[in-house]
């Protein structure tokens, strides 16, 4: 079981699905989980209260413009110790928006993933580093996926895109901080059981998601939070900058 006895770890978007599978893991490992949510406000008091009211949780639309800066002020504030340790970097869209479709809903569809998965990751890399460096360190962690190495559908070009830039930035702070004892790591999940992950399923099929797995079936939320515990707490300081994939060999590096 992950130690992170007295450290405060942000999980955005933290209310559902993967995000929500790590706050329970973190909050099993007797971290203080601090659950950021976008819209379901009730989702994210729901899962407070399953993991005993051990938390808090802070609320931010990503698609607005600097949500980040005003989301880890909130975070900060609602730790008992007024600092974060472990930034997850875990929200993120995913919809269909291939070449056919047309300009005008082409173009706002690139740019709302590009803020949401790339920039709004960013924001929050940008508050973090320097609020480690005043407290002797912490954890970044990415949540990517395998469509950064073998890419995704045409449909979801935009989605591949915006993790690489994701993987990016978070190898970019492994080189720039070490020193300062800033690890930051990547997680590759591949198809994982989740309503996102559900919605190809009803339109693509199961075989589609889960066909080429060789382990024969998707990742699970619980097996992604196990990871993530993991890296933040007990990962060592020298697979700092690395990616963890977790697509059941589905693609191999």
């Amino acid at each position: 079981m992950a130690q992170l006895i007295g450290k405060a770890v942000l999980v955005t978007g933290g209310s559902r699905g993967i995000g929500a599978a790590i706050v329970k893991a973190v909050a099993h490992g007797g971290g203080f989980p601090i659950i950021h949510y976008g819209h379901r406000r009730d989702a994210a008091e729901a899962l407070l209260k399953a993991i005993g009211g051990q938390g808090a949780i802070v609320h931010g639309d990503l698609r607005a413009l600097q949500a980040a800066r005003r989301i880890w002020d909130q975070a900060v504030a609602a730790s008992p110790e007024g600092r974060i340790d472990v930034l997850v970097n875990n929200a993120a869209i995913s919809y269909p928006s291939g070449i056919e479709a047309e300009w005008e809903q082409w173009g706002s569809d690139w740019a709302n993933t590009l803020q949401i998965n790339v920039v709004a990751t960013a924001d929050f890399c940008k508050e973090a580093v320097p609020h480690f460096q005043l407290n002797g360190g912490g954890r970044i962690i990415t949540l990517t996926s395998r469509a950064v190495h073998r890419g995704d559908q045409p449909q979801y070009m935009h989605y591949a895109a915006s993790k690489a830039g994701q993987a990016a930035i978070t190898k970019s702070i492994a080189r720039a901080y070490a020193r300062d004892h800033i690890l930051a790591f990547n997680v590759a999940p591949g198809f994982t059981r989740t309503d996102m992950a559900e919605e190809w399923v009803q339109t693509y099929g199961e075989a589609s998601a889960s066909g080429d797995i060789p382990l024969g079936r998707m990742a699970t939320p619980e097996e992604i939070g196990q990871i993530v515990a993991w890296l933040a707490s007990e990962a060592p300081a020298s697979l700092t900058g690395a990616t963890l994939d977790a697509n059941g060999a589905s693609y191999v590096r």
